[in-house]
């Protein structure tokens, strides 16, 4: 057996805390993705038919972008679930933790980014009132959560993983198994001649 046929050290399953945590972030981004559903479909949720028109071209060409959106949301919330499952991954261990910590540093910058232009005073004037706006909130407030709901699933991962790297640096391996494979004895040599 060489060491690419040795087998992956044993994983730990994931806490049921992050198992819970990584359904949390898939349904944080539920309410946005039906709020521009709604949007995109032409329920009134606050912007008037010619800011509909003018900003958002819906209807037209507008209505694929906002349910593309809402469905590509959707999917990367449910990457965490990836972190949480005990069946066989896509990437190596290690690959996926950079990756997860990547997310997780871009999704921070992102939520503070939406923070800002949510505050600011350009974002809201295309909202036609305080129902429409609070309605808004309550839609998009659940997206703010996630970049620390997907840190703690992430740290989660990298930590189980580092364990059973570190487990099996200590378990002791045979030669065949660290592609160490002696030579035959020399008196079978002699024998087959």
């Amino acid at each position: 057996m060489t060491t690419a046929e040795a087998p992956l050290p044993t994983v730990a399953p994931a806490p049921v805390w992050a198992r819970r945590t990584a359904h949390a972030i898939a349904l944080c981004a539920v309410p946005s993705g039906l709020w521009r559903i709604a949007m995109a479909s032409g329920v009134p949720v606050g912007y008037s038919e010619q800011v509909l028109r003018d900003v958002f071209d819906i209807p037209g060409w507008g209505v694929a972008y906002v349910v593309g959106l809402s469905v590509l949301a959707e999917l990367a919330a449910l990457f965490p679930l990836l972190l949480v499952s005990e069946r066989r991954q896509p990437l190596r261990p290690r690959t996926l933790a950079t990756l997860a910590w990547t997310a997780s540093g871009v999704l921070v910058l992102l939520a503070l980014w939406q923070l800002v232009v949510a505050l600011t005073v350009e974002s809201q004037t295309y909202l036609t009132g305080n129902t429409a706006l609070t309605v808004w909130w309550l839609a998009f407030a659940p997206l703010f959560a996630i970049p620390a709901l997907m840190t703690a699933v992430t740290w989660s991962y990298a930590q189980r993983h580092r364990r059973a790297r570190e487990q099996a640096a200590r378990t002791p391996r045979s030669p065949r198994q660290r592609g160490y494979a002696p030579p035959p004895p020399t008196d079978l040599l002699k024998e087959r001649r």
